[in-house]
């Protein structure tokens, strides 16, 4: 009896390192653990400026960062910002540790930008809000906390299309993404009545996503009034609004307006989640300071989500770093920073949309019979261009300039000294 379960255990080892050469090809038989990882594609956008950079030709164009760049193409690092900086520097603080949810005050400071200073939410302590890593990080919190709390279909409606990040994201959080009509490519804008088509299809009790404002990759918004449709219609449904909101203040250079759907949805009686970034509204790009917040409908439910939101926290990256946060305390915080800082965020949305119609003016000019007038109806960093995957090659092939296939460019690389050679070969490969 020994005897035979003594074969019986070999074989079923022999059976057990079967599967596991199966399953791990070279299980460290030749010294390696990972000889089986496959080598993984190469960032689309990045992959862009690679490109970009071992070009030699004088007047190439990198349209594809999507990172703010003055009238000579150059970073742009804020004085309000610099500012800030040297009344960090005077008060001589140290480099303890933020609490897991972030600096109080800059929490407080960043909801009441999204809703305003005399937000009935934030004055009834409605709000959980949470220092995340920028947007990314503040969407990857939210989706942590839906995926554990969310107490109907763990399931998540993008528009399409929508930033490439979000869908990783999401999935990587443990929620099912799925996705509705948004962008029409027959007229380079809003498909309005494909999204209320789809949104109506979309089950009871699920989560949908929303961009707040200037819309990435396409940069096309609905309009106020299709807003509150899109509201109404949210509400009937039972979806639960997940606001984005990397671009305020940078989209139309007001803070108010760009967070009008925002306020509107609250207004409605939403309960929403909603994500915040501060790269692209005061140039904090490597910082990393942005918010997540859950605006809920009492106070006390508001604490208990706050708790949980930081356990989720704690594991994931401890406590969030303190140099951007205390950067964005300084300008919302100091009435005098603040009104400069605004008035600079103006100035940056105005030189994109003077660039967009410049853009426009300048095709014109060559000739070019075709309707461009979205690229002054979308707004913020990006334009849905329209141009054909074989266009946009011969963009980069014949002309050096650089832009995802899918024909989105960010206006941040277009200059006033450089918008005629854009326009110039965009007419030659759209002729």
């Amino acid at each position: 009896m020994a005897h035979s379960s003594t074969r019986f255990i070999v074989s079923s080892c022999s059976l057990l390192k079967q599967k596991s050469n199966v399953l791990v090809p070279a299980t460290n038989r030749n010294g390696s653990w990972w000889s089986h990882v496959e080598m993984g594609p190469p960032d689309a956008i990045l992959g862009v400026t690679e490109a970009y950079k071992r070009d030699t030709n004088p007047k190439k164009m990198n349209l594809g960062v999507g990172a703010y760049r003055d009238d000579n193409g150059r970073p742009y690092v804020l004085p309000s910002v610099l500012q800030a900086e040297q009344k960090i520097k005077d008060k001589k603080m140290d480099h303890e540790y933020a609490p897991i949810s972030g600096s109080a005050d800059f929490c407080n400071l960043s909801i009441k930008l999204a809703l305003g200073d005399d937000s009935q939410h934030v004055i009834q302590g409605l709000n959980a809000t949470v220092q995340g890593i920028s947007g990314t990080g503040s969407l990857r919190t939210g989706g942590a906390f839906l995926a554990k709390f969310f107490p109907y279909n763990k399931e998540l409606y993008l528009p399409t299309p929508s930033w490439g990040n979000h869908n990783p994201i999401f999935i990587h959080s443990g929620l099912k993404v799925n996705k509705y009509r948004y962008y029409d490519p027959s007229t380079c804008g809003f498909d309005f009545k494909g999204a209320l088509d789809d949104i109506n299809k979309i089950p009871e009790n699920s989560i949908i996503l929303l961009h707040a404002c200037a819309h990435n990759p396409t940069g096309v918004d609905p309009r106020p009034e299709q807003w509150q449709e899109l509201s109404q219609l949210i509400k009937k449904k039972k979806l639960f609004p997940f606001f984005d909101m990397a671009y305020q203040g940078f989209a139309s250079g007001d803070v108010v307006k760009d967070a009008f759907a925002v306020r509107l949805f609250l207004k409605d009686g939403h309960e929403i989640a909603l994500a915040q970034s501060f790269a692209k509204n005061m140039g904090l790009y490597g910082e990393r300071a942005g918010a997540f917040s859950l605006v809920t409908s009492t106070k006390d439910e508001a604490a208990k989500t706050l708790s949980q939101i930081k356990i989720l926290v704690r594991p994931m990256y401890s406590n969030p770093p303190i140099h951007g946060a205390r950067i964005v305390t300084e300008i919302l915080g100091d009435p005098a920073l603040r009104q400069q800082w605004l008035g600079e965020v103006k100035g940056m949305a105005d030189r994109i949309i003077s660039v967009r119609t410049a853009l426009k003016d300048n095709l014109k000019k060559e000739g070019s019979t075709k309707d461009w007038s979205h690229i002054t109806d979308q707004i913020g960093m990006f334009c849905f261009t329209g141009l054909q995957p074989a266009q946009v090659e011969r963009l980069t092939k014949e002309f050096s300039i650089y832009l995802t296939k899918d024909g989105r460019i960010s206006m941040a690389g277009v200059t006033s000294k450089n918008v005629e050679y854009l326009a110039y070969s965009i007419h030659q490969v759209t002729k």
